[in-house]
């Protein structure tokens, strides 16, 4: 096999684990973040269900500690069995949950614990509820999140003291949605420097399958863009494509992505990746 070509599937499955560490330490400060600006009123709260969908569960309690649950089903005896897992900080959090789906649940859990009408979530309805026109909107762009920083940073005092339960889990809510929508932001960005290093690299390999399933598939193309179908689960088993890092993260956790970038080209190319020994250690090839 060609060393060139070896050598430059490595550096490709280096940059895809470094893109992903750089992700995971982006999302923790983040999640972190709005955990301790809303430490206060999760504790007032008593805490949150965020995701209760059997056998999915998930919950912040006053301590802004979490709680997951999994079931299984026991191979020898066939029955199920559930366990609780303490998760105690958000680096732990991101290595088990999207992070866009974590800013969803709270913002979803703070709308029913303050008793708002289902799914208040459409652009024309937020902007109603807030006051605020369409000609008066802009397109979101790069300058997002600062805008927003800047924005937070305004409403700090209004911020600080909801005089009951219900004002802290709307106020909450609203401050999930933003901090959904600017996680979302974060991670097509990551996504598109990941596509930009890449493009380097894999014109000299061509396109990488990276997932081939029955209802999704993500490729790694040539000129380093990656791009995929997915069936939605409401679309009737029609195909929707996904062509930009905006579409890719609506469905993809970056850091999944970039794993399993990495994944493939070890599986092609075995000999790419590090060899571990039994305890866990890298062994030297």
């Amino acid at each position: 096999m060609d060393v060139n070509r070896n050598d430059l599937l490595g550096a490709l499955a280096r940059g895809a684990a470094l893109e992903r560490t750089e992700f995971l330490v982006q999302a923790t400060t983040q999640l972190q973040r709005f955990l301790d600006e809303n430490a206060g009123r999760i504790a007032e709260l008593g805490g949150l269900t965020l995701i209760d969908d059997e056998p999915d569960y998930l919950s912040v309690a006053p301590d802004s500690s979490f709680r997951s649950r999994a079931r299984f089903q026991d191979e020898v005896t066939g029955e199920w069995i559930s366990e609780t897992e303490v998760i105690e900080s958000a680096a732990e959090l991101v290595e088990l949950y999207n992070p866009a789906d974590v800013f969803a649940a709270f913002a979803e859990a703070a709308r029913e614990a303050a008793g708002l009408p289902a799914e208040p979530t459409g652009a024309e309805e937020m902007l109603e509820v807030a006051g605020i026109s369409p000609e008066e909107t802009v397109t979101l762009d790069a300058g997002y999140a600062a805008a927003a920083d800047e924005w937070a940073a305004t409403q700090g005092a209004e911020l600080e003291s909801p005089t009951t339960p219900e004002g802290a889990a709307h106020r909450l809510y609203d401050l999930s949605l933003t901090f959904q929508e600017r996680s979302q932001v974060s991670e097509a960005n990551l996504v598109e420097q990941f596509e930009h290093a890449a493009s380097l690299l894999a014109e000299h390999l061509g396109d990488i399958i990276v997932i081939d399933d029955e209802d999704e598939r993500l490729t790694l193309r040539a000129d380093g863009r990656l791009v995929g179908e997915v069936v939605p689960e409401d679309a009737d088993g029609q195909w929707r494509r996904l062509e930009s890092p905006e579409e890719l993260v609506e469905f993809y956790d970056p850091t999944d992505v970039f794993g399993d970038v990495a994944d493939a080209i070890a599986d092609a190319y075995p000999h790419v990746a590090p060899e571990f020994d039994d305890e866990g250690g890298e062994q030297e090839r």
